[in-house]
């Protein structure tokens, strides 16, 4: 009978887990249009004014621009975009890893000289890289609860401002661009200085634009834009990727807690049918033994 009742004591954890599964993929069912909606909302426009700033990069490069000067990198800032908290796969997982990996194969004498900065967006960024002695910079925890452009803006001027006064050579982001609910592409983009984009053709694309009032001033105005948007575009694209993620994991995990409780039933209607039939065999041992008697 004790074997009996563990198995109940288990059926009865595997359905508690599993409501709390249900109702967390529904949560993040409902966050995920939201955030799917915002972000195929950015795209086309972000898109757009990078292939602008990529026709008028031969401009650019006669212009003496701070957000565009290659220089020695001695100094390096890596922004990690995670979320800030799990349940979502291998989803945080997977952009630390790709981080660290970045760091070992391109900034390992950076890092052992002090001269390796993150900035973690997102919880789990920022306790992943707090324990490991990294230099972060800030606490950008709360940004998910209110993702917005203005909020997105106070961090990203921060990192254009230590740009553009030399406490950094280069700016890469790591983070999950969103595909779909099932599949979240890592990528890591150079964010500052803002890179030469070349066509597909493997040529600079050319086209021919009226510039009013002058291309210096609007270039001007058009670089930090660009930079702005480009970094609320990817904190859009993993806030849509965790919630897919999170979504396909909860899903998972519902359908499994539910083989689960089939193979704990079988085991539980196995172990009740051998207690019974112990039961009638004692029974009948004992009815034998009196008629005997």
């Amino acid at each position: 009978m004790a074997n009996l009742k563990e198995v109940r004591l288990r059926i009865a954890s595997v359905k508690s887990t599993q409501q709390i599964t249900k109702a967390m993929k529904m949560v993040s069912a409902a966050k995920f249009k939201r955030a799917t909606d915002a972000i195929v909302q950015m795209r086309p426009f972000a898109n757009k004014l990078k292939d602008m700033l990529s026709n008028v990069s031969e401009s650019l490069s006669d212009m003496d621009n701070v957000y565009t000067q290659e220089r020695e990198v001695n100094n390096v800032l890596i922004v990690v975009i995670t979320s800030n908290r799990g349940l979502a796969g291998a989803f945080n997982n997977n952009v630390i890893k790709t981080a660290n990996n970045i760091i070992a194969e391109n900034y390992l004498e950076h890092k052992r000289k002090g001269n390796l900065h993150i900035v973690a967006v997102g919880k789990k960024a920022q306790d992943f890289y707090t324990r490991a002695k990294y230099n972060v910079i800030g606490n950008n925890n709360e940004l998910f609860n209110k993702l917005n452009f203005e909020n997105s803006t106070a961090i990203v001027e921060g990192i254009m401002e230590g740009f553009a006064n030399g406490k950094y050579d280069r700016v890469e982001l790591v983070y999950n661009q969103f595909k779909n609910a099932a599949v979240q592409i890592l990528t890591t983009e150079q964010l500052l200085p803002l890179p030469k984009a070349v066509a597909s053709t493997g040529k600079s694309a050319k086209v021919d634009y009226l510039f009013e009032p002058s291309i210096e001033e609007i270039i001007e105005d058009l670089i930090p834009r660009s930079i702005k948007l480009q970094f609320f575009k990817a904190l859009l694209d993993s806030h849509a990727s965790e919630h897919g993620a999170r979504m396909t994991a909860m899903d998972k995990a519902t359908d499994n807690a539910g083989e689960l409780l089939k193979s704990l039933t079988l085991q539980y209607n196995q172990a009740r049918q051998a207690a019974i039939t112990n039961e009638i065999l004692e029974i009948v041992s004992g009815a034998n033994a009196l008629a005997e008697a």
